[in-house]
């Protein structure tokens, strides 16, 4: 038996709303050099029963009219395989997957609005039940479990003190994704780990941040390329890659799809709020050209709610 880890996030780029990271944890009935092809096996399953691509890459699964229901049905799905109950609303989302908290400035308007969101927002939950009951058996004949999907939301308040603290952005994305992924490594402990992490920018070596999020005394690189970085954790008894193109693997795919989603609830509560109090304002997803505009619109109504600057606006 091997656990196989896969990490991925959404948000990194935009100034406006929080970065989301998730992970999800497999238990795989194989070696660690064996557990691609159970997975990919479990991955056509799953869409054969959904009848379309249920756990891909979140660009892949998020476009379109019907994008946000495919997003939510591979998330919910997912939930219900790993022993959650379907969640009715935010707060119950936030429980299933570990724990969501809300941000430190307890105005933060998206979080107030996020709290009375009822799910799912577009995804049929009998639909998701049935698909998620049919996978089941499925996944269990390819010697496959879904065993845990967990998220973590960086609100701007929360990054901007990290950038004041000294770290970079890639160093947040990097500690956020690792302390999600080391998490779970402790979690499940009695096997064998492969950890799969897509590339964070443009760094290469990552050899001294995962001794430290995983207290191992010895990390011992087995590759550093432009495409993929490895490193063997002998006292964790673990190996984890960072790859360009990670979401090809399922454990990596369902995390962005998670990460994406939390992403677009957050999003959909932030312009839910502030459309309410500025007339005629155009939503934003909170990229840089568009959140400038955004800004200069909403701007008399930011101040007139006592938001601060870095509570609302995420430097880079």
């Amino acid at each position: 038996m091997t656990v196989v880890i896969g990490t991925d996030e959404a948000g990194y780029g935009p100034n406006l709303g929080p970065l989301v990271v998730a992970a999800t944890a497999w238990r795989i009935s194989a070696t660690p050099e064996a557990v691609d092809e159970p997975l990919a096996a479990a991955g056509r399953a799953a869409s054969q029963v959904a009848g379309a691509l249920l756990w891909g890459d979140s660009k892949q699964i998020y476009r379109g009219s019907n994008g946000l229901a495919a997003l939510e049905r591979g998330v919910v799905a997912g939930l219900l395989l790993a022993g959650a109950p379907l969640p009715a609303h935010w707060p119950a989302l936030a429980r299933a997957l570990g724990g969501i908290s809300p941000p430190a400035d307890a105005r933060q308007p998206d979080w107030a609005s996020l709290a009375a969101l009822a799910l799912p927002r577009a995804a049929d939950a009998e639909l998701c039940r049935a698909i998620a009951a049919r996978i089941g058996p499925l996944l269990d004949r390819a010697g496959v479990s879904l065993a845990a999907i967990v998220c973590r939301a960086v609100y701007p308040g929360e990054f901007n003190a990290l950038l004041d603290a000294g770290l970079n952005k890639s160093d947040i994305l990097s500690r956020t994704t690792l302390g999600l992924a080391a998490a779970l490594r402790q979690r499940f402990c009695d096997e064998p780990a492969v950890i799969w992490c897509d590339r964070h920018g443009g760094r290469k070596s990552y050899a001294a941040l995962v001794g430290r999020h995983f207290d191992a005394p010895l990390v011992q690189p087995l590759e550093e390329t432009p495409a993929s970085s490895v490193y063997c954790l002998p006292a964790a008894d673990a190996t984890i890659a960072f790859c360009v193109g990670g979401e090809s693997r399922l454990p990596v795919a369902l995390a962005s799809m998670t990460a994406k989603y939390v992403r677009e609830l957050a999003m959909h509560a932030f312009n839910t709020f502030w459309s309410e109090r500025v007339p005629g304002l155009a939503a934003t997803a909170g990229y840089p050209v568009d959140a400038k505009r955004w800004l200069a619109a909403a701007g008399n109504a930011v101040r007139a709610a006592g938001i601060a600057d870095d509570g609302l606006w995420r430097r880079s």
